[in-house]
């Protein structure tokens, strides 16, 4: 039991460090990198959770070939010329307005108590975790994960069309 603790814990620093260098390095390889970080750590959590399935699309998918992909394009991006760009703008009230918002809704949901709706019944045929997975997101989701395959392929193809302009 307190093994399953000491992973989840492990697991949540690796997920949580990596977003937070995500979004706080200079450096986009190194944002690029610590994504990946994140990423493994999510994929533990996964794992934790018995879902072998999403730990294993996790790893394959997101970290072996899309974030790989990311850092191939990141690198074909002149870094050079953006480093000498301005980066950052004076809009930094509007950030902190979203700061303060966004911490204002963490302290209203930690101040309520959590309560969970009932358990639903386990499904009488016996689905394994990646038939539950595809039933969900080939019925429910189909959309929302059409759009998401074609916005990934647009912010990759325009990436990859700006370093072309620049080489």
């Amino acid at each position: 039991m307190w093994l399953d603790t000491a992973f989840f814990y492990f697991f949540a620093l690796l997920t949580l460090g990596g977003g937070i260098f995500t979004v706080t390095r200079k450096s986009a390889v190194h944002s690029a990198i610590s994504l990946i970080v994140s990423l493994i750590g999510v994929a533990g959590l996964f794992l934790l959770q018995k879902a072998e399935f999403l730990f294993a699309v996790q790893i394959v998918l997101y970290v072996g070939g899309i974030m790989v992909l990311f850092l191939f394009v990141i690198m074909l991006v002149n870094l050079d010329e953006a480093a000498r760009v301005r980066q950052f703008n004076k809009q930094w009230w509007v950030a902190l307005a979203c700061v303060l918002v966004v911490g204002a809704e963490i302290g209203l949901f930690l101040n309520k108590p959590l309560r969970l709706p009932a358990a639903a019944l386990p499904p009488t045929d016996n689905l394994g975790n990646v038939e539950r997975v595809a039933d969900l997101l080939f019925s429910q989701y189909l959309l929302p994960f059409e759009i998401a395959s074609i916005l990934l392929l647009a912010a990759v193809v325009g990436s990859v069309v700006m370093a072309k302009k620049r080489v």
